[in-house]
């Protein structure tokens, strides 16, 4: 394999890295690199700005420089792109060979591609799941597993629109330098994805199409702009090609979501609601501010307490008003062989896709393939023939920043069940992250980083809020978190020494004084 001047591959290169490590997205992800030079720095440092004000007694608010963005009622995102008019229905999932073909299969209308939460950044991983995607898009992916089972792409026609999602602005990839730097992990993710299949997508009619995640500010969206004008320019294709659904996944995001569009106007496919890690963002932010902004245990807090409500409501809002799709919040649960929780289950989705549909959302998304036909039917009922609700413009919705920030009326407790089920989650996930997996299923939920996040967050709030269990009376200090999760580890699957790494990282980002803003930062630092 040829490498561009500027670049360096550190490591062993993974079999076929070649085919996607191709000169022109080596050209890119130099030219990205340095044309954005210092940005992705300076964003997280503003986030960082943002936390120690609002620790010092600050509040968020919609922007008075952008008050003119918001009240200007007569700009429009671009029109839906091919294969993203019709998103009632989007599986997501990581990009491993059985994913890529399950997923596309599965009768969703969009895939999300998932470089980001539900992948780990191994680098044959890295490698992979893009090889994996460009022999999607040429149709020449297939896979046995080992109990002889094969699996094979259904007709062109039936198989879902691929979204790729990259890695937030927060995660290096050290694997590739430009000029001796490490490089941006989102950058590379796009970079490699927009130069092999997402060329061989707009041979075939469509786009590469994104994404985006953790994003805490418009201007964030702007360096996303920018990179998409640079691929398009020196890939040669009409700027606009590319599309981008953003997630609104940060409580300082909720504030500024026409912003966000309007930055990516021409590429924009409209805003999710990231719900998962939502809550991660919020306990984040406001971690150090008591009981004012203290929520229960994570089982505990739905999607109809009166600030998630809100986000949801100002995120459909805001999308129809300026044309775009508003995509509703994962579910969860995946099927049980226990009939009675898989009965459970499929009446939790259902109500809450129900309840998405008739808010005004165009679609939600599932994290299984038995999950999509439920989400399908209950949003058909709503949408019927129609491809979306866009012209649903929800003009009854006004929402404050108060509403936004109205944790203290979440109603629910914190526990003792809590703190252990935000154990065994953080430590089951983080064995199967740091081996290699980045989707796990534990306790009939797909959990992915983002809620591995929220257990870890919600015990270092608790702990340094000396906050007292409900059931047991017992405040929440370092040594009952630490035997707690002893106690936790022998019942899980497994010998007690197969958890010693992931007990150290856990111990790591719950307990120790300072917080990580992120656990797969630590996490990577441990990967070769």
């Amino acid at each position: 394999m040829d490498k561009v001047s500027g670049i360096e591959i550190v490591g062993d290169l993974p079999e076929r890295a070649g085919e996607v490590l191709t000169e022109s997205a080596q050209q890119l992800i130099v030219e990205l690199h340095r044309s954005l030079a210092g940005r992705p720095a300076e964003a997280l440092a503003a986030r960082q700005q943002r936390v120690a004000d609002l620790a010092a007694g600050g509040t968020l608010d919609f922007l008075a420089e952008t008050a003119q963005v918001r009240e200007d009622e007569s700009w429009q995102v671009a029109p839906p792109a091919p294969g993203l008019v019709d998103r009632r229905v989007e599986i997501t999932g990581p990009t491993d060979k059985k994913m890529t073909i399950n997923a596309l299969n599965a009768g969703a209308k969009v895939w999300l591609a998932d470089l980001e939460d539900a992948n780990t950044p191994h680098w044959d991983a890295v490698i992979d799941g893009q090889l994996n995607l460009l022999d999607a898009v040429n149709r020449r992916i297939d896979f046995t597993a080992e109990n002889g089972k094969s699996y094979a792409l259904k007709p062109d026609e039936e198989l879902a629109t691929i979204v790729m999602r990259p890695r937030g602005w927060h995660l290096d990839e050290k694997h590739i330098l430009v000029d001796g730097q490490v490089t941006a992990g989102g950058l590379v993710d796009f970079a490699l994805f927009v130069a092999t299949a997402g060329l061989r997508q707009i041979e075939k009619g469509q786009g590469p199409y994104f994404y985006l995640p953790k994003m805490e500010h418009y201007l964030e969206a702007r360096m996303w702009n920018d990179a998409f004008n640079m691929a398009s320019d020196l890939l040669g294709f009409p700027r606009g090609t590319i599309r981008a659904t953003c997630l609104i996944e940060t409580i300082p995001a909720a504030f500024q979501m026409e912003e966000i569009l309007y930055e990516l106007r021409e590429h924009s496919a409209g805003l999710n609601a990231g719900r998962w890690d939502y809550l991660f963002s919020m306990i984040k932010n406001f971690r150090t501010r008591g009981k004012e902004f203290l929520l229960p245990d994570r089982n505990a807090i739905t999607m109809t307490v009166p600030f998630m409500r809100a986000y949801t409501e100002l995120l459909v809002r805001t999308c129809h008003k300026r044309g775009a799709h508003a995509i509703g919040g994962m579910a969860a649960f995946i099927p049980s062989k226990d009939e009675s929780v898989n009965a459970t289950a499929f009446e939790k989705v259902r109500a809450d896709k129900a309840r998405e549909a008739g808010d005004g959302f165009d679609g939600s998304w599932v994290a299984h393939p038995g999950m999509v036909a439920t989400c399908k039917e209950v949003f058909t009922e709503v949408l019927g023939d129609k491809p979306n609700q866009i012209d649903n413009k929800r003009e009854d919705v006004q929402v404050t920043a108060e509403q936004l920030l109205d944790v203290a009326s979440t109603p629910g407790e914190v526990t003792e069940e809590g703190l252990r089920n935000n154990i065994d989650v953080a430590l089951q996930y983080l064995r199967a992250w740091l081996g290699g997996l980045g989707a796990v299923a534990i306790h009939n939920l797909m959990e992915d980083a983002a809620t591995a996040e929220i257990s870890r967050s919600q015990i270092w709030q608790w702990l340094h809020n000396s906050i007292e269990l409900a059931d047991t009376h017992q405040v929440v200090t370092k040594e009952l978190i630490e035997r707690v999760v002893e106690e936790v580890i022998a019942n899980l699957p497994g010998a007690a020494e197969d958890y010693e790494e992931a007990k150290s990282l856990f111990l790591e980002v719950a307990v120790s004084d300072d917080y990580a803003d992120f656990l797969t930062v630590p996490a990577y630092e441990r990967m070769s």
